[in-house]
């Protein structure tokens, strides 16, 4: 993957992070993406705060089944 990535090559890496740990040069890859792309950026705040309401529902049903 070269440093200046699509669109869709930069959300499937954010959605591939989300299962895994990125590697140096795809997290670098991501960071320069999102230099000029807020399109992008704003994807990954999105992602990021879907995944923190899911396991913030996860935890709250766990609770209520103790």
């Amino acid at each position: 993957m070269t440093l200046m990535s699509s669109c869709k090559e930069v959300t499937r890496l954010i959605s591939e992070g989300l299962d895994r740990d990125l590697g140096f040069g795809e997290r670098v890859t991501l960071r320069v993406h999102f230099v000029v792309c807020k399109g992008c950026r704003n994807f990954e705040g999105q992602m990021a705060r879907l995944r923190e309401a899911v396991r913030n529902l996860a935890g709250a049903e766990d609770e209520h089944r103790a």
